[in-house]
């Protein structure tokens, strides 16, 4: 049966209900056209410039504080004395310890003695041969060679206890001392010289912003134009503006989902620490070479 259309009655051509399907599907079947994927070097983002590490200095032990060396905003060296703390016994204990390293006298006595008796041994050895000296007396002055060549390793012996003990003791001293893990800033300073530093007190508070890390959050679409090694140009807000060179270090390779984003840090070279961490800024990818 043939029915007219919704408009039938102006004119329009009679359709076939049983054929609208197939329309249907032949409209759906049409190709659609892809859109091209966003250019990551076509777009700005947001970033932000943060300290490459933040170090909460404690000790290894407690103590009195003798001094802290350091005060906020102070440049410091890896390796550097930051605080020392009241180290007086340590130092004495290693005091007594270096001497008794170095006292060699009782090794050298052994010694001495050892050879004494090892060469008594041998004439007497020589003697026995002849019948010269009783079986009895060679019997002694072999017994005494063994006798002086074992006093003579326990005195090596406790030579070398001497000096790891000295060892520790200079440690014990060591760790009264506070050193720097890191070239870095002081970020803030927590005690002072006189205040007492226990197991979970944190005495500095150190920022390493040579290089700087940049951190930046892509929508995923962008995932696959980046890579390690790649380049960019960050551009921190103002009153330190500048167009500054940084490269990729980390791409995560895990999104997140709820922003659909993933994370990206760069490295950005600041040997003078002209650059302050914590501060926004905007980067720009470069097209790769």
């Amino acid at each position: 049966m043939i029915r007219m259309g919704a408009t039938g009655r102006f004119g329009t051509a009679p359709v076939c209900r049983s054929a609208l399907p197939v329309l249907l599907l032949a409209a759906l079947s049409l190709p659609v056209a892809a859109q091209p994927a966003p250019l990551l070097q076509d777009t700005e983002f947001d970033c932000l410039m943060d300290a490459a590490q933040r170090v909460k200095l404690g000790a290894s032990v407690t103590g009195l504080i003798r001094a802290v060396n350091v005060n906020r905003g102070d440049v410091v060296r890896r390796g550097q004395v930051l605080a020392q703390l009241a180290s007086e016994v340590e130092e004495a204990n290693a005091a007594l310890a270096r001497v008794r390293a170095r006292n060699d006298s009782p090794v050298a006595s052994a010694e001495q003695r050892a050879e004494y008796a090892r060469r008594r041994a041998g004439r007497l050895e020589r003697l026995r041969a002849t019948n010269a000296v009783s079986e009895r007396e060679y019997d002694e002055a072999a017994t005494e060679a063994r006798v002086a060549a074992l006093t003579l390793r326990d005195a090596q012996m406790n030579l070398e206890a001497a000096r790891a003990e000295l060892l520790r003791a200079e440690e014990q001293v060591a760790q009264r001392q506070i050193l720097s893990p890191i070239d870095g800033i002081v970020v803030e300073r927590h005690l002072s010289g006189g205040e007492y530093l226990h197991e979970q007190a944190q005495l500095l508070t150190l920022a390493q912003i040579d290089p700087l890390h940049v951190e930046v959050y892509l929508p995923v679409a962008f995932f696959g134009q980046i890579a390690t090694g790649d380049v960019a140009t960050v551009m921190p807000e103002a009153p330190v503006g500048g167009q500054y060179r940084a490269r990729v270090s980390v791409v995560d390779r895990v999104m997140d989902a709820a922003s659909g984003t993933f994370g990206v840090r760069l490295l950005l070279a600041n040997p003078d620490l002209a650059l302050p961490a914590g501060l926004r800024c905007r980067i720009r990818f470069r097209a790769p070479d």
